[in-house]
């Protein structure tokens, strides 16, 4: 059975990562709260990324993949005062993109210590590609480092059978999603979307499953966009 380390497994895309992985890999899973075969750690938290790889060994004994889910998306106005402003800006990057790069170089290094491969799933954003509102620079900034991050480990080391993919989803339904879209006018946001809707997160958990566990190996560093065709590349 493949060992897999999913981030932000509680709810949303992570729970439907977790539901659409289950019976086909043995799944555990980073949330805030510890629960069933969830392990608590605030990615915000210095030493919070190494403290849960080692516990996850120490459940697993070894991991196959890893999936960077976990990520927050709140606003941090240009107005804010300066201090504030950093402060969102960093506690951003360091819960959707250092963290997740902890876990990278963790998970790299454990497989070449092995002398085996492993496969990464990055879940990213259209908002790499596309930006997002003006309050959310940092959140664009950290989903397209996590793009180009999952770029550069797919050409640094396939040859090691170490792949790594990534998503960017667009709006999906999820509480992120709901604030977002209540916030500005939920009708005009998915008239730009021309399938109609948003994503739902089975939708997207599918897409993390299949490049967990049988991607082709010749896609290592392709980049899946699953946002109804509201930004295409």
């Amino acid at each position: 059975m493949t060992n897999v380390l999913l981030t932000g497994a509680s709810r949303g895309i992570g729970a439907a990562a977790r539901s659409a992985l289950s019976g086909s890999a043995t799944v555990l899973g980073q949330a805030t709260r510890d629960a069933d075969g969830l392990i608590a750690a605030d990615l915000d938290t210095p030493g919070a990324a190494a403290a849960l790889w080692a516990e996850t060994i120490k459940r697993l004994g070894h991991v196959d993949v890893l999936i960077n889910n976990a990520g927050v998306f709140e606003a941090n106005p240009l107005d804010s005062a300066d201090d504030e402003w950093l402060a969102g800006w960093e506690r951003t990057m360091r819960i959707n993109l250092t963290g997740a790069a902890q876990l990278c170089r963790l998970a790299v290094r454990h497989w070449q210590e092995r002398g085996v491969g492993g496969r990464i799933v990055n879940v990213a954003s259209r908002a790499a590609y596309r930006g997002d509102s003006p309050a959310h620079w940092h959140y664009a900034a950290s989903k397209a480092g996590m793009v180009a991050m999952t770029k550069t480990i797919a050409r640094a080391y396939a040859k090691d059978g170490i792949l790594a993919f990534a998503i960017c989803p667009g709006f999906t339904m999820t509480g992120m999603a709901d604030y977002y879209l209540a916030s500005r006018g939920g009708d005009k946001l998915l008239a730009d979307i021309p399938l109609g809707r948003v994503a739902m997160p089975d939708e997207v958990g599918e897409m993390i499953r299949w490049l967990a566990l049988d991607a082709p190996e010749s896609m290592t560093g392709a980049v899946l966009d699953v946002n109804g065709a509201s930004y295409v590349r």
